[in-house]
């Protein structure tokens, strides 16, 4: 059975918010606890044609050439980068990579590896 997409900031509120960051500037953070392998959300937004602040790019390692970016306009924009992140994206969709507590950042490495 397929789950509900959340990329309305209606339908993120549910389980996310955006404060303050002691990484850097606004951040995202956990509105209850997060399981590991949890869908988060789906970061939404037009599509992009260059980089900018808020753009997410969805590529294969072996295939830069086919990148897909997307500017974001929903809550996920406010993710912040983490060398050992405790989020992931699947293509747009995110998912918690490990148990995430009330309050804690959620944070993905930008780089991917």
């Amino acid at each position: 059975m397929p789950f509900k997409r959340r990329v309305k900031n209606s339908d993120l509120r549910e389980l996310v918010y955006s404060a303050l960051s002691p990484i850097h500037g606004t951040g995202l953070f956990a509105k209850r606890s997060i399981m590991k392998g949890e869908y988060i959300g789906t970061y939404h937004g037009p599509d992009a044609t260059r980089d900018g602040t808020y753009v997410l790019w969805v590529y294969d390692k072996d295939d830069e050439a086919s990148a897909i970016g997307r500017s974001g306009r929903n809550l996920l924009r406010y993710l912040n980068h983490a060398v050992r992140g405790n989020a992931e994206f699947d293509g747009f969709d995110l998912y918690a990579l490990k148990d995430i507590k009330i309050d804690q950042e959620i944070t993905f490495n930008y780089q991917g590896e």
